[in-house]
């Protein structure tokens, strides 16, 4: 049924500041041409990824009114590839992220750091143990 995913669509409340972390931030590129009034989209490899203004989402979801809470902890952990993640975090570290957890080697194979957005979405860098870089 399902073949590969094409997008993610990150539910915001401040859509200004999101598009400015993962622009200047992380280092992400707007695609204008993909940009809305309520949203903002960027590539990553081969998938797009948006960021979508709360309001934005519930009228593009549904015909009836519709409350898109947003209150409470965080519902999603994105993960990313990197080449490096101790290399990743040196340059997100200077660039203001704040870490919840500094590069670590996994159980599961793979070298993770964990960081949080503006608004609490949590975001995993990782690369394999086994493909680790040379220092």
């Amino acid at each position: 049924m399902f073949r590969k995913l094409m997008a993610t669509e990150l539910i915001v409340r401040d859509l200004a500041a999101c598009t400015a972390f993962y622009r200047d931030t992380l280092g992400l590129v707007v695609r204008e041409s993909e940009s809305t009034p309520n949203s903002v989209s960027f590539q990553i490899d081969n998938v797009y990824f948006f960021l979508l203004e709360a309001g934005g989402a519930a009228q593009m979801v549904s015909s009836e009114p519709l409350d898109l809470s947003l209150e409470g902890s965080p519902r999603v952990l994105l993960a990313a590839g990197v080449e490096d993640v101790d290399a990743a975090y040196q340059i997100l570290t200077t660039r203001g992220v704040r870490f919840l957890r500094p590069p670590t080697d996994q159980p599961w194979g793979l070298r993770t750091a964990y960081f949080a957005d503006p608004e609490g979405n949590l975001w995993e860098i990782n690369h394999s143990i086994e493909a680790k870089p040379e220092r």
